[in-house]
């Protein structure tokens, strides 16, 4: 099997959407629960959830075995981070808070070996290339990593089509939590404004032939967005479905939280 080869990025090229759950429990027990559940990729986030290289690594192991893509959030567009995640295995990666073209291409420069980018070379102690035992790895590893940018700011929609010309950009993915709250409506991506830049931003996206991504977990807009063309849509979190179906079950035996759930919008 020629486990080098990124049949995710292919699978974006394709026009196949590709259904996501975002992976926050940050345990490989767990991510391997979710990894059989049928979803074509998981989410594994460093940037919000409690996870460090070893966690991340162990959650690409327990889910390797699985016909799921994993997909690595780092915690910023670090150059330093991004080598190691790439190294324990990672191909596929999202960077959060991208604002420019400069930013985009530094984010595609983190993940490309020299003369193309500024990966360092360690394959020998690396999960990547599997110990040097994947042929021809250092050759082929540039063309199989898949970049997913993140957008989450208006001053990164500002810019949205001069990153989307950046060389080696597979997709733009829009964060309508850190949208909206950055457009004024902490708490409220479902504000019309912000509907409406979002739904801007994925129509423009599409017409540039990149991929469009975006996470929300009300399945009405989830569908709406793949009906605009996106095809990486993230549509539960691990950690949300959990204590929402805790919660479900002790009210059937008329017990609940001790601090009722905040009304967060379904994202």
């Amino acid at each position: 099997m020629d486990i080098l080869t990124n049949t995710f990025k292919q699978a974006l090229r394709a026009g196949k959407p590709q259904i996501a759950l975002w992976a926050a429990l940050a345990h490989p027990y767990a991510a391997e629960i979710c990894a059989g559940a049928g979803f074509d990729c998981l989410v594994i986030d460093g940037e919000h959830a409690p996870n460090e290289l070893q966690s991340t690594l162990a959650q690409l192991q327990s889910v390797a075995a699985y016909p799921v893509a994993p997909i690595v959030r780092p915690p910023w567009n670090d150059f330093v981070r991004i080598k190691q995640i790439l190294d324990i295995g990672a191909q596929n990666l999202l960077i959060p808070m991208i604002q420019s073209a400069d930013e985009a291409a530094a984010a595609i420069a983190a993940v490309r070996y020299p003369p193309a980018g500024i990966r360092g070379v360690g394959s020998m102690l690396a999960r990547s290339s599997r110990w040097n035992r994947i042929p021809n790895y250092l050759a082929r590893a540039n063309d199989e990593m898949c970049v997913l940018l993140q957008i989450e700011t208006p001053a990164g929609l500002a810019q949205l089509d001069a990153i989307l010309e950046v060389d080696g950009v597979d997709g733009v993915f829009i964060g309508p939590a850190d949208l909206s709250a950055n457009m004024g409506h902490l708490d409220n991506p479902g504000h019309p404004d912000v509907t409406a830049a979002i739904d801007d931003a994925i129509r423009r996206i599409v017409a540039s032939g990149k991929s469009a991504g975006i996470l929300h977990t009300d399945p009405d807009r989830a569908r709406h967005y793949l009906a605009l063309g996106a095809t990486f849509v993230a549509v539960g979190i691990d950690a949300t479905l959990l204590a929402r179906a805790a919660e479900s079950l002790a009210a059937r035996f008329e017990r609940g939280p001790r601090h009722a759930p905040a009304q967060h919008g379904p994202y």
